[in-house]
């Protein structure tokens, strides 16, 4: 029986974690700034994937014309959905500063 207890103890803490996607909110080309946003409901402890979000922050930065991106700051915690005094829902807003000068070679010239 406690074995079972255990168990069961075990698999209900294990699906409190959930691993959100990022998805691009703000791109600010003149200061190479790209910021990514999740939703974390409560009760849940929502985390992000580091590599899947730096990919989206580099290809972010890349389409404006940097090489890369680099983690910026701290992740911003904001209630986006309040009952009473309680925070149902947090927007947690993750920060990537751009970097570098992509170099995008021209298309070749043929001379005849």
């Amino acid at each position: 029986m406690k074995r079972v207890f255990v168990a069961g103890l075990v698999l209900l803490l294990a699906g409190c974690t959930v691993t959100r996607q990022a998805q691009v909110s703000n791109a600010d080309a003149t200061g190479g700034v790209v910021r990514l946003d999740y939703g974390q409901p409560i009760f849940q402890n929502a985390r992000y994937d580091d590599y899947v979000t730096n990919g989206t922050a580099t290809r972010e930065c890349q389409s404006m014309g940097f090489a890369t991106a680099s983690f910026y700051g701290q992740p911003i915690k904001t209630c986006s959905l309040f009952s009473g005094s309680v925070c149902l829902n947090q927007t947690v807003t993750i920060q990537y500063k751009c970097m570098g000068y992509a170099i995008n070679p021209g298309p070749t010239q043929t001379y005849y």
